[in-house]
C-alpha cells in the first residue's frame, strides 16, 4: 500500500515518539531495579554460603532486585571508603565505625542490629592483648604505654571504655591508629605495647602466645553488630534490603545448627581455609551467634551509649541523634 506524501511527516513523528517512549520506559525500568552491591564475603559465613549456592540472587529476583559481588577489604575503614565511592551499598560492622562515618557523611543508615552473645560458654571474640613476656599485668599499668586500635572503630571504643572503667585517664595512654594488618605487625615487632584485637585478628594473636588483659564481655559494651545501607537503596527499595536481611538471618540460624558447611565454603586449602584448632573455634562461635534482626527505635539506646563515649573523648565532634542513624522498615499493610 502506498502512503500519501502528505502523511509521511505525521507517521515519522509518531514512530519517533513511540521509540522514544519505549527507550525511556526501558531506561526507567533499569533505573528502578535494585542492585545490592556487596563486598566479597570470603571463604566463610552466611554470605559466602549464599554466594556459592545463589540463594540470595534467587530470593532477590522475586522482588525485582539483584546482587553484585565486589572486592574484599582489609578493614571496616576500607569498606567505608567503598561505600563512599558507591562500590558497596550494603555492609556489616559495628555501631562505632558507622558513627565515625556519619560524622562526615549522612548517606547511610543502620537497618539491622545483632544482639550480643551473653552465654559465658561462647568463645571470646576480642581482647586487649599484650605480648606474653610483657610486664603489664593490669589495665592500670597501661599509663604511659602505646596501644594499637582502629581509629573511630570498635577497638578504640573498647579501649576508651576499659580505661574509663579502670579509672585510667585516657590522655595517659597513647592510642596508635592502625588497621588490623598494620596492628598485627606493630604488635609482633614490639612497636606498640598492647593491642585491642578483634574479629579474626584475635584468635590469630592468641595462637601466637599473646596474653589478654580484658575481654569486651567484662565491660558495659553497647557496640553491637549492625548492618547498614546507603539511604537511596533503603528509601527506594526497602523490600530488597529486607529480603537480604531475611536471607542472612535464616542462614545464620542454619549455621547455628550446621556450622560445618559455612566454613571453608569455596576452598578447603590455602590462606583463607581454616583447619585444626582455628577451625574448631569458628565452628563453636557459629553455634552461639545471634541472628540479625530489623532495627527499632529502641535500638537508639545502643547508638546513644556508643556515641556518648566517643563525644566524651573527642572522637566525635558532637552528640548523635539516633533517629537520624536508624532506618525502621515499615510494617506491611494488613
Amino acid at each position: 500500500m502506498r502512503i500519501p506524501h502528505r502523511l509521511l511527516p505525521v507517521l515519522t513523528a509518531l514512530v519517533v515518539t513511540v521509540t522514544a517512549c519505549s527507550s525511556a520506559g526501558a531506561s526507567q525500568g533499569a533505573a528502578d531495579t535494585a542492585v545490592l552491591k556487596l563486598q566479597d564475603p570470603g571463604n566463610a559465613g552466611p554470605l559466602a554460603y549464599a554466594k556459592k549456592t545463589g540463594i540470595l540472587e534467587q530470593r532477590l529476583a522475586k522482588v525485582g532486585a539483584k546482587v553484585e559481588w565486589g572486592g574484599s577489604y582489609a578493614s571496616f575503614t576500607a569498606t567505608i571508603d567503598a561505600v563512599r565511592s558507591g562500590s558497596v551499598n550494603v555492609l556489616q560492622g559495628a555501631i562505632s565505625p558507622v558513627l565515625g562515618y556519619l560524622a562526615n557523611s549522612k548517606d547511610i543508615k543502620i537497618f539491622s542490629f545483632t544482639d550480643r552473645v551473653t552465654d559465658p560458654a561462647a568463645p571470646k571474640t576480642d581482647g586487649l592483648v599484650v605480648p606474653a613476656g610483657s610486664p603489664v599485668k593490669d589495665i592500670k599499668e597501661l599509663a604511659g604505654k602505646q596501644v594499637a586500635v582502629n581509629k573511630g572503630g570498635r577497638g578504640e571504643y573498647l579501649l576508651l571504655l576499659a580505661l574509663e572503667q579502670a579509672g585510667v585517664p585516657v590522655d595517659q595512654v597513647k592510642r596508635v591508629y592502625l588497621n588490623p594488618d598494620q596492628a598485627a605487625s606493630a604488635f609482633a615487632t614490639g612497636k606498640v605495647d598492647a593491642w585491642w584485637a578483634i574479629v579474626r585478628a584475635y584468635p590469630e594473636v592468641i595462637a601466637k602466645g599473646a596474653r589478654v588483659l580484658v575481654h569486651s564481655n567484662a565491660l558495659p559494651d553497647q557496640d553491637i553488630s549492625i548492618y547498614a545501607a546507603r539511604n537511596e537503596l533503603l528509601d527506594r527499595h526497602p523490600e530488597a534490603v529486607r529480603t537480604y536481611l531475611d536471607v542472612v538471618r535464616e542462614l545464620t540460624e542454619e549455621a547455628k545448627k550446621s556450622p560445618e558447611k559455612f566454613q571453608n565454603v569455596f576452598l578447603q586449602q590455602g590462606p583463607t581455609a581454616l583447619s585444626g584448632e582455628r577451625l574448631q573455634i569458628e565452628l563453636e562461635k557459629s553455634r552461639y551467634v545471634n541472628p540479625p534482626r530489623p532495627a527499632t527505635a529502641a535500638d537508639g539506646a545502643f547508638v546513644t551509649d556508643v556515641a556518648s563515649i566517643f563525644t566524651k573523648y573527642g572522637v566525635l565532634p558532637s552528640a548523635v541523634d539516633p533517629a537520624a542513624v536508624i532506618h525502621e522498615f515499615k510494617k506491611a499493610a494488613a
